[in-house]
């Protein structure tokens, strides 16, 4: 089941107009742990897409030009892992913030694509929440 969702807060009626959400890609094979994340970033008003596989997420990148943050897993099904497609973004999409997470390998700096951060997992999201606030800033 793909969900993506316009959170309902993204009228700023403090200012009078409306205030795009930001929106953000998780990609993650494993269902739970993506409907997790999805929820919580919905929760805090951004705009999520989600994806099981990098080819998948590809895609929703091409079509969704306001995407600027992937949060991906490294080791998934499909053509290319999360640090290939981590290369991927950072190639075509230079300002997106990248967080790769894991639970199996953790890549070394120079593996990872230049100002992108790696979580291990298991995560607290309100981390990478703070982080992408710090990397956002």
């Amino acid at each position: 089941m793909r969900r993506s969702a316009t959170p309902a807060n993204w009228w700023r009626a403090d200012m009078g107009q409306a205030m795009p959400p930001r929106s953000i890609l998780i990609v993650e094979d494993e269902p739970f742990i993506r409907y997790d994340l999805v929820d919580f970033f919905e929760d805090r008003g951004f705009r999520v897409f989600e994806a099981e596989d990098a080819d998948e997420a590809i895609g929703l990148l091409d079509a969704n030009h306001a995407i600027r943050i992937v949060l991906t897993d490294v080791q998934m099904p499909g053509s290319m892992d999360g640090v290939k497609l981590a290369h991927h973004v950072r190639d075509r999409y230079p300002p997106t913030i990248l967080i790769v997470v894991s639970g199996m390998v953790n890549p070394t700096s120079a593996e990872l694509p230049a100002r992108a951060l790696f979580v291990s997992k298991p995560f607290d999201p309100r981390y990478v929440l703070r982080e992408i606030e710090r990397l956002s800033s």
